[in-house]
């Protein structure tokens, strides 16, 4: 592999997910907990496990898009989509949608996107470089 391309694309996969997923965050901001604690609540989980969206959603995209404690954030973000989709689909995800798609292909992007920054890190474009901590 040619290192100078590795840590662009290493930016660009942190940028695509980072960017991405905040948007979901920012919507929760604004439109606030309480849609989300019902939702958990009804589906017999702790009221204040809710807030752990704004975790996965806000912070851990915020840290990869900025390369602080990169493999924080993607691990904050893998661990955020594997509770939404245990939230919203149970065990109802090996199956596909009625255009061909998986039904968590989405979740299952962002997820494993995370995942794959915790694993690479941050490169060198980052606020603290290829060498900080957790980077």
């Amino acid at each position: 592999m040619n290192w100078k391309t590795e840590d662009l694309g290493k930016l660009l996969l942190r940028l695509t997910v980072g960017v991405l997923l905040i948007l979901h965050g920012v919507h929760k901001i604004f439109a606030g907990p309480h849609e989300i604690i019902e939702f958990v609540s009804a589906n017999h989980w702790p009221a204040f496990t809710a807030y752990s969206v704004y975790l996965g959603e806000v912070l851990g995209p915020l840290l990869v898009i900025f390369g602080f404690f990169t493999r924080i954030g993607g691990l904050l973000i893998f661990i955020d989509l594997v509770a939404a989709v245990l939230l919203t689909r149970g065990g109802n995800i090996w199956h596909l949608g009625d255009s061909g798609n998986w039904v968590i292909e989405l979740e299952a992007l962002f997820g494993l996107g995370g995942l794959a920054i915790a694993l690479l890190g941050a490169g060198k474009y980052s606020v603290t470089g290829a060498t900080g901590k957790f980077n």
